[in-house]
């Protein structure tokens, strides 16, 4: 049976390339438009795995979001996709221990990562 991704983002143009991209990596791809979209989805059905943008409906849209996530399904790998570096210079790593206290993600991606990056990192992230 093929792993489901669930993939939030606001900026509807952006979904559908990274939705196309992962269903060419072989997976199922749910989508939201929307933090509050995606909370709902996650109300009836586990992902295997939660892409996320970082800024949707409010700045701190995907940490909210994958807070959910941790909270409802602690075992479910949860990516932030931001482009927050690109336009402040604020970097975030979920892998320093200063921030694994408040960034719920397992893993926080610059937008613009190669495809093969991106399928490589979603990979690790499910063990396969």
């Amino acid at each position: 049976m093929k792993k489901t991704i669930l993939v939030v983002d606001d900026d509807i143009d952006y979904l559908f390339q990274i939705k196309v991209k992962i269903q060419q990596f072989g997976f199922e791809v749910i989508t939201a438009e929307s933090q509050r979209e995606g909370e709902k989805i996650l109300e009836t059905f586990r992902p295997d795995l939660v892409l996320c943008d970082l800024m949707m409906e409010r700045e701190d849209s995907g940490f909210i979001l994958s807070y959910k996530v941790k909270k409802k399904y602690p075992d479910v790998p949860v990516i932030l996709a931001t482009a927050v570096t690109a336009e402040t210079g604020i970097s975030f790593n979920a892998n320093q221990n200063s921030s694994k206290s408040w960034i719920k993600a397992d893993l926080v991606l610059d937008k613009g990562i190669r495809s093969d990056q991106l399928e490589k990192e979603i990979k690790k992230l499910l063990k396969m």
